[in-house]
């Protein structure tokens, strides 16, 4: 992982909920640990890493992800027993 990855990491973790974070930045550092970004139909987005899957709908039209879309995330990377 890069820095960037690592501070995206660390964005999605921090308190109070960032409003800030970008979706390709979530997407760019589920595949850096070695997970898949599968693409549905319309928005839909499927993260798989380490047997744990989540199913999201990607931010539209702006870029930054929403709370609940942040806390989804956070609860995944746990799920998928992702610590740095």
């Amino acid at each position: 992982m890069n820095k960037k990855q690592r501070n995206t990491y660390s964005a999605l973790f921090a308190e109070p909920i960032r409003r800030n974070i970008l979706w390709n930045d979530v997407v760019s550092l589920v595949l850096a640990l070695g997970g898949q970004v599968l693409q549905g139909d319309g928005s839909r987005v499927r993260f798989d890493l380490n047997d744990v899957s989540l199913n999201i709908h990607s931010p539209h039209p702006q870029k930054e992800l929403k709370r609940y879309q942040v806390k989804a995330v956070r609860d995944f990377l746990v799920n998928a027993g992702v610590e740095l």
